[in-house]
């Protein structure tokens, strides 16, 4: 009997596992049903019921065929309804198969086509058990009782409560927003608010305009009984940038003063990284029963009105800011604007994006202190797997991404020695290359390579493809009055350099080293001890 349950418990396993893998591939495979049109437009229309836990909605969905097929896949997780698709006044066949939904088109539908078709569904859509992390709808309610709605599904994916394409490459050029819930209730979506229209059954429909490319996890509802204040936040760029706050009236008074420290962030921003993406849209921050989330232009805010990460103090120094304002913002240029073509390039989301918490710091409070902040975290990386992860697949890196990205970008920064160049590549990037495109590993490391002249893509395979992180081995030996320090990088990508830089008796030193040869550096005297930069520099030492 246990035999047979452990044999039935093995293959129950298999099954799941197996079907996971295939969902994942579904999701995030590169096949002609996904790579046949071009998604241009999608317009929402959705009703939540926070009692019953349900959504139903409608989205029409504007695409161009770019290739000859039979069919596209869009995508809605299984345990939600697909109950029509409509074409042209008629109905068009589907066939499920776990999340994804293969729409079969009409005959008449030819390669170069605006293809517009409208999908109808409804269910209860998956509950987050621990936002933001898990992702899913949360159906929250205030301590008086009234209800607190909102939805966060980054890594899960937006197709858990609204059909789409979910694939990373393809973004709507813009969409709208239509949500309709009880006229006592606010709902706040992304963009820009439209004339609302309150029905005579006492219900609104609120109206939401996105006038960017937008991820589809980006995409949000927030519901509550909100106050609703404005300010405005005038650009270096020339144009004023709407800034609208939509909090608990019991945190009204608060948010007006905790609030403040955005447009000090969002001159820094500017700074270095370039203007404001998505100026048209305008600037939110709204309060959520969830820490935080970078919905673009209503970015999700959690962090209780306290300083730093719910009050921690994760660097030591007593920086006067909120963590969850300054890293979500920093997402409106790394990962809203600058976006990832495929889920395994997550780092590139992350990892700038941590790294604007230093540029942050930097602008207010100076280069030694954001150093100290860059290296705060250190202890904290496991350099256990990639953080790039499995193209294909659905499938993001290690969640080393965050600390360690931005101790890469810092060493990075490092490396080139010129802030010259290194701030003027960092804004060409945000703000020219990749703004409102998606991209990919080697399109970044190629980018760097052409703008720095330097061959970097040793660097960035070791600290992204591979999970260590470079191994300095180093030995000392005395010579006839003189030590000679002996250095070489061990490391998994091929023909790596970096620098060493070295303090003997406060005397400073620099030498490049290598994985393919030692070096040596002769310094006058006995010394059995050497000290090493390792704040501008992250890699491992190992005295042999």
């Amino acid at each position: 009997m246990q035999k047979w349950f452990s044999t039935f418990l093995f293959l129950s396993m298999m099954h799941i596992t197996l079907a996971q893998g295939m969902r994942d591939e579904l999701r995030g495979g590169d096949r002609l049903e996904r790579t046949c049109f071009d998604i241009s437009y999608y317009d929402l229309h959705f009703i939540p019921d926070g009692v019953a836990k349900t959504i139903f909605g409608k989205v029409e969905v504007q695409c161009l065929i770019t290739a000859k097929s039979s069919r596209i896949q869009m995508d809605l997780f299984e345990n939600m309804i697909m109950d029509s698709i409509v074409y042209s006044g008629g109905l068009l066949s589907f066939k499920r198969d776990y999340d994804a939904v293969f729409i079969d088109l009409p005959a008449e539908v030819k390669v170069g086509d605006h293809f517009v078709f409208t999908m109808h569904y409804h269910g209860i859509p998956v509950e987050a058990v621990m936002p933001p992390w898990d992702g899913g709808v949360i159906w929250a309610k205030e301590e008086n009782g009234s209800p607190w709605w909102a939805v966060s599904c980054q890594g899960k994916g937006a197709s858990l409560w609204w059909p789409n394409k979910e694939d990373y490459r393809d973004e709507p050029d813009s969409m709208r927003i239509h949500c309709t819930i009880p006229s006592n209730l606010y709902a706040v979506c992304n963009g820009q608010e439209e004339l609302s229209e309150k029905l005579d059954n006492g219900f609104t429909v609120y109206n939401w305009k996105v006038s960017y490319p937008i991820n589809n996890y980006n995409v949000t509802f927030n519901i509550a009984d909100y106050a609703h204040w404005n300010d405005w936040y005038k650009s270096q760029y020339g144009d004023s940038l709407a800034l609208d706050y939509y909090v608990l009236k019991k945190n009204l008074d608060k948010s007006k003063q905790h609030f403040q420290q955005v447009k000090p962030m969002i001159e820094c921003f500017e700074n270095y990284l370039g203007k404001y993406p998505f100026f048209e849209d305008g600037y939110a921050l709204v309060e959520t029963p969830y820490l935080g989330m970078e919905h673009q232009g209503a970015i999700a805010y959690g962090n209780r009105y306290t300083r730093q990460y719910l009050g921690m103090d994760r660097s030591g120094q007593q920086l006067n800011f909120d963590y969850i304002i300054i890293h979500e913002t920093g997402h409106e240029w790394w990962g809203n604007s600058v976006s990832a073509g495929d889920m395994a390039d997550m780092w590139i989301h992350e990892s700038f994006c941590t790294y604007s918490e230093a540029i942050y710091v930097e602008c207010l409070y100076g280069y030694d202190r954001a150093m100290t902040y860059v290296n705060a975290l250190k202890n904290d990386v496991s350099n256990s797997a990639p953080i790039i992860g499995v193209y294909g697949l659905n499938k993001e890196g290690h969640g080393d991404m965050y600390v360690k990205g931005m101790l890469f970008l810092n060493t990075l920064r490092h490396v080139i020695n010129n802030d010259l160049l290194w701030w003027s590549t960092i804004k060409k990037m945000a703000d020219e290359q990749f703004k409102y495109a998606t991209t990919n590993y080697n399109e970044v490391v190629e980018f760097f390579n052409r703008e720095t002249k330097l061959n970097l893509s040793p660097f960035f395979d070791q600290y992204v493809r591979h999970s260590k992180i470079p191994q300095l081995n180093y030995s000392i030996k005395k010579k006839r009055g003189k030590t000679i320090f002996t250095f070489q990088w061990k490391t998994d990508a091929k023909n790596f350099e970096m620098p060493v830089e070295v303090r003997v008796r406060g005397k400073e030193y620099k030498i490049i080293a290598s994985s393919v040869a030692s070096c040596e550096l002769q310094v006058d005297g006995n010394f059995s001890d050497i000290e090493f930069e390792e704040k501008k520099f992250y890699f491992k030492k190992n005295k042999i």
